[in-house]
């Protein structure tokens, strides 16, 4: 008899499914496909003799994915919605401090990120200082909005202008903001128990931009053409991280697969895993995710309680 997951484990799954993905990640950044070990070797410590990125960094370590989606958490906590000056100051302290990095040590940050993160120190305000170029579509804004769906209470319409504004910190392309608003609805169809979360969350997006709109353009054409054949690919495009994620929870039965899936991909393994690993968390649940990761994950002490809060408000 198959056990029902709960929307509490769903949420404890979605944050800690990010984290993990995020750390399980971290060694083989900037890999290619080919150099990544077999499935049955990605673990928090890499087999021996493979060349891991970030070295010095102790195993079961997320990186800035994990941080600053935790950073939006706290945001939404203790403000009681989306405050993009909160958030910024998040961001700047994170940057210059490692508020809530494991051990305060920041060890890799996004080009688009770091630029934002100038700005809003020039005092740029929080929803303009993201890049607006279509090459300033980095995937930095979707590796860290999944707590905004899981915190969110509010209509469809509300939660995508909040996913917009969230993404607008760092990445303000409308490419990058339609990657966030679509995976936050994917993410609350998930917790709502559809059948279908990614089709309910499509046909909501069309209803709220309709055929014509930029954003309805941007999403048929630019994100997900329905004509177009395309490789699903772990790079630090925010489409190509999108795409990954769909394909990665659809075509994997379990938590475990799903990650180690996304990191054999390649690339950017570490923000591949996060994206497809909250997902994959909130789809099989907390005590889907194998315990050797869940107990060797490094923060506790940083994500817990925030995570007792969301879930606190969740009852």
């Amino acid at each position: 008899m198959e056990t029902k997951i709960t929307g509490a484990d769903k949420i404890r799954g979605g944050i800690v499914g990010l984290l993990v993905g995020d750390a399980l990640g971290v060694p083989y950044e900037f890999h290619a496909r080919q150099e990544i070990p077999s499935k049955y070797e990605i673990e928090f410590d890499p087999p021996a003799g493979f060349r891991r990125a970030h070295r010095g960094v102790s195993p079961g370590t997320y990186s800035d994915d994990g941080a600053q989606a935790l950073i939006l958490l706290n945001t939404l906590l203790e403000c009681d919605r989306f405050d993009a000056a909160h958030f910024a100051k998040g961001l700047i302290d994170w940057y210059d401090k490692g508020f809530l990095a494991v051990g305060g040590i920041v060890f890799d940050v996004g080009i688009q990120t770091a630029n934002a993160i100038r700005q809003l120190k020039q005092g740029v305000p929080p929803l303009l200082a993201g890049g607006i170029d279509e090459y300033s579509n980095g995937n930095g804004s979707l590796m860290r909005v999944l707590p905004l769906a899981l915190w969110h209470r509010g209509s469809d319409s509300e939660l995508v202008t909040d996913a917009f504004d969230q993404s607008a910190v760092t990445h303000g392309h409308p490419r990058s903001k339609i990657c966030c608003a679509l995976y936050c609805l994917w993410a609350r169809r998930i917790l709502q128990g559809e059948a279908n979360a990614w089709a309910s969350a499509w046909q909501t997006f069309t209803e709220i931009f309709p055929e014509d709109s930029l954003e309805n353009t941007e999403l048929k054409i630019k994100i997900f053409p329905d004509d177009a054949e395309y490789e699903i690919r772990g790079s630090g495009y925010v489409v190509d991280s999108l795409r990954a994620a769909h394909w990665l929870c659809s075509e994997n039965d379990s938590y475990e697969k799903t990650v180690k899936a996304a990191i054999s991909l390649g690339n950017d393994t570490d923000t591949t895993a996060c994206i497809a690993g909250g997902i994959a968390g909130l789809i099989h649940g907390f005590e889907a995710i194998p315990e050797r990761w869940r107990e060797n994950l490094r923060g506790k002490e940083i994500y817990e309680p925030l995570l007792e809060k969301i879930l606190e408000r969740s009852r």
